[in-house]
């Protein structure tokens, strides 16, 4: 298994209707067919040091393998998500692991 976990910190400028439009763009990731499982979220209210909750949307993608993630990297849903989408990004950050 492989996962996927992206942070993004959208602009401060970005409009309610803008993070609403992402996150739905966010959803449409689940379209790709290697994509075994995805989860979209927003910081929990945890207050812990260690904990950070500066990011705006966290995306959390699982594959069977690295040839799976591959695939999504070149997907057409991905890339359309990139496409229309990157103007927002303050900061991206991205962990993956398998």
């Amino acid at each position: 298994m492989l996962t996927h976990h992206v942070l993004f910190w959208l602009k401060a400028d970005t409009t309610d209707e803008q993070k609403a439009a992402f996150r739905s763009s966010l959803e449409t990731l689940k379209g790709v067919e290697t994509v075994k499982s995805l989860f979209i979220g927003t910081p929990a209210p945890i207050e812990r040091a260690v904990v950070d909750t500066t990011y705006t949307f966290s995306l959390l993608a699982l594959f069977d393998d690295l040839e799976g993630h591959n695939v999504y990297q070149t997907h057409p849903l991905h890339l359309a998500f990139l496409d229309e989408f990157r103007s927002y990004f303050e900061k991206v950050v991205i962990y993956d692991a398998e």
